[in-house]
């Protein structure tokens, strides 16, 4: 069973739509008894980093998911739930991330060209840096993902795993050990996301 982590941020039911799309067993919940009995656990996000961040701490849920990532359980963090994995973020100021995966979260607009709109939002290719990942075992270096995000992990090149053009390569994928995450929308990318979660629920984190 794959504990889908509610704790006030996140397209949630969408994530278990797309889980039950491909016939696995998915929970959206915010109960630590149930997230620590999952096999897998997907840490979503949408919004603003400081505020999802304080969520998980006041909620104790920001303790678990890291003693859960020390004993091993897979865990993927989605789009903002991906950037809270790391140990900070300088959205509108300085904020602690959970601190699982050495790096930063910074602005895209530091890096990209001025021509380009922040956010980012829209389908772009995959360019593996690692293609020996669990996650892409079931798609292809190219294939399309949607992208919503005006923030971007940097200083992570050791764990990075694929990256997306946009000006700029910026980090779309990480994986280090059990604990792994998309920048991009996995639900919202059509059949390649539907592969990319069917291979995190037959990952065993042990990589």
């Amino acid at each position: 069973m794959i504990a889908i982590v509610d704790y006030g941020v996140g397209n949630l039911f969408s994530l278990k739509s797309s889980f039950a799309a491909i016939g696995a067993e998915a929970v959206v919940t915010g109960e630590k008894e149930v997230i620590a009995a999952a096999d897998k656990v997907i840490l979503p996000g949408v919004g603003a980093f400081e505020d999802a961040a304080k969520k998980l701490r006041e909620s104790g849920l920001a303790a678990l998911l890291t003693e859960l990532a020390q004993k091993g359980k897979p865990i993927m963090g989605i789009c903002l739930g991906m950037q809270l994995l790391f140990e900070e973020s300088f959205e509108f100021g300085a904020h602690r991330g959970l601190g699982l995966l050495k790096g930063s979260v910074k602005p895209i607009a530091d890096v990209i060209p001025a021509d380009l709109k922040t956010p980012h939002i829209g389908w772009n290719a995959l360019t593996f840096t690692k293609a020996d990942c669990p996650l892409f075992a079931y798609i292809h270096e190219g294939d399309y993902v949607y992208f919503v995000h005006s923030y971007y992990a940097c200083d992570c090149q050791a764990d990075t795993v694929a990256t997306a053009e946009y000006g700029a390569p910026l980090t779309a994928a990480v994986q280090k050990g059990n604990v792994c995450g998309c920048q991009f929308h996995p639900e919202k990318s059509g059949e390649v996301g539907l592969k990319i979660l069917r291979a995190f629920c037959e990952w065993e984190g042990n990589v």
